[in-house]
Order: C-alpha cells, then structure tokens, then sequence
C-alpha cells in the first residue's frame, strides 16, 4: 500500500524506515515538500497521491512557545490535522494522527486509559487535543505517545548521553512520571496498527513500566559507563517553565498492547542513539509485553 508521512522530524524518519521496511510504498513529506496548515495544498497533495495510509508525524512541538503563540501552534496542531482528515476520507486514505500525553492534567495516581476525560494543563495540550477532536470527529485513528527519543533530532536522552561521556553532573526532575519510548518502537507500533484492521479511536503507543525523568537519566549515565549518582534528584519547582507539565504521564493500554518496557527498549536502541554497545547492564525490571496489537 501508498504511505504519505507528514513532517520532517525524528519519528517521522523512524516512521519512513519501518515503512520500507515492510515493503510499503512510502513518500516522505516534510516542510519543504508540504505545508500542512496549506490546506488547498495538503487537498491537492493527498488527492494525486491517493494513498491508502497518511501518518501526521507534522507538528508543533516547542511546548513553552505555545504559550505565548498559541494561534500559530493552533494552525499546525489543530486546524492542520483538520484539513488532513477531510483529505483522507475524500481520498478513501486512513489517517493516522500522533498525539501526546498532555491532553491529560497529570493529577491521576493511576495511568490514564484511552477513554479518561481529557483536560490539558497548557497551550500546545490544548492544541493537540483539537488536532484529536479533528481527526476523530472524521473518523481516524489518533496514537498518543510520551517521552520520545531517537537517534535523530534533540532529546533528553541525548542531552543525558552526552553529560554523562563528559562526567557532568546533573538535577533532574524526580516528581514526574512517565514512559520513555523510543520513535523506532512507535513507528513499528503504527505499522502494526495499520495492519491489525483495527477501528479508527484513540490508541497508546508508548512503552510499557514507568520511571521519572530522573530514574531516566540514571539509566543513561549507566549505560554510558558513568556514576549514576552524579544525577542528582530535584522537584519540577526547580526549573520553573512558561507551561505546566503533568506530574503523571503514564498512559494504559486498554485497546492494544503496549509495547515492550522501557529499560529494554533502550538498550535495544543504544547503539542507533550512541554508535557503541552499553557498558553496563541496565537493571532490567519485569518486562512488558513485546510490541504487538491486539
């Protein structure tokens, strides 16, 4: 089948990669090559490539500058997913929409089920529960996910890989939780998604288990080889932010399975993300499930 991926970044490389993989057909579309908030382009592009698939990987994803550019976060988030989604159903294409954990306030003790009432805390939360509501009102599918890192692009994983080679120490945030996922995973997971036949609704695609962001940069630094206690653990109030972030972004997996626990996927992704094997072992908890759709 036809794929169209929208955006330039690093799941939609990831997204690109798992496509061919499989032997689909896919065009990548960044920027340069689509406007996604051009709706007469974004009509005229998916109506000469008719394809059977689009994934909107196309974002904005500068999550302080939303709250002060919340219209021009709006266009691409929400207005564009929109024109997207009117584009495929004319077509006779799926949509597959990225989403976030930031629909989601954070104050749940519990990890947030697909169908849990949304109630973002900031801007680019706001906008991207309109670009859900679009794509869903339309009928598509709509994969939120959190905590991504990959070897393309700026993350925290990068930014603690590279302190930790030069034995800096760090304090990082230790009252938010959440699932590190690495984009290859996510991009295996839409693929599987596709093809499972399953119904357009809302579906998790992020690893199983949960950390903090700064059990996350332990992890890291150990792999590097480094002391992880050069990470130092400090609350959020220590890095105050134009936008709120939730305290709990773990998200249930209700509809599919996840996909598998965070520790293993990366040191699975440690050499795409490094160049090298790591040189420690990580200290694997009970693994989730292995990446699959039920």
């Amino acid at each position: 089948m036809r794929w169209l991926i929208t955006g330039g970044g690093m799941l939609a490389a990831d997204v690109l990669r798992a496509a061919v993989a499989a032997g689909e057909a896919a065009l990548p579309l960044g920027r340069s090559e689509l406007d996604v908030t051009d709706r007469r382009a974004v009509r005229d592009m998916v109506a000469a490539c008719r394809p059977a698939v689009v994934v909107n990987c196309a974002g904005w994803t500068a999550v302080d500058d939303a709250e002060t550019h919340e219209a021009e976060a709006l266009e691409v988030n929400g207005h564009a997913v929109a024109a997207l989604a009117d584009a495929c159903s004319a077509a006779g294409a799926r949509l597959v929409h990225i989403s976030t954990d930031y629909v989601f306030d954070g104050t749940s003790r519990e990890p947030y089920p697909e169908d849990a009432p949304t109630c973002p805390l900031n801007a680019y939360g706001r906008t991207k529960l309109a670009g859900e509501r679009a794509a869903l009102e339309r009928g598509h599918h709509v994969v939120r996910t959190a905590w991504l890192y990959g070897a393309a692009g700026p993350n925290f994983v990068r930014t603690m890989t590279r302190l930790a080679r030069a034995g800096t120490a760090a304090a990082v945030v230790d009252d938010q939780r959440g699932q590190p996922t690495w984009a290859a995973d996510l991009a295996a997971f839409v693929l599987r998604l596709v093809r499972s036949g399953l119904p357009p609704g809302v579906y998790h695609g992020t690893s199983s288990g949960e950390t903090t962001w700064w059990g996350l940069a332990r992890e890291v630094y150990a792999l590097c080889g480094a002391d992880p206690g050069l990470v130092r653990p400090v609350p959020s109030t220590a890095y105050p932010r134009p936008a709120a972030r939730p305290g709990n972004s773990v998200l249930a997996h209700t509809r599919c399975a996840p996909i598998r626990h965070w520790r293993d996927a990366l040191r699975a992704a440690w050499p795409a993300l490094t160049g090298e094997l790591p040189r420690t072992p990580a200290q694997v908890g009970e693994a989730g499930p292995q990446c699959s759709v039920a």
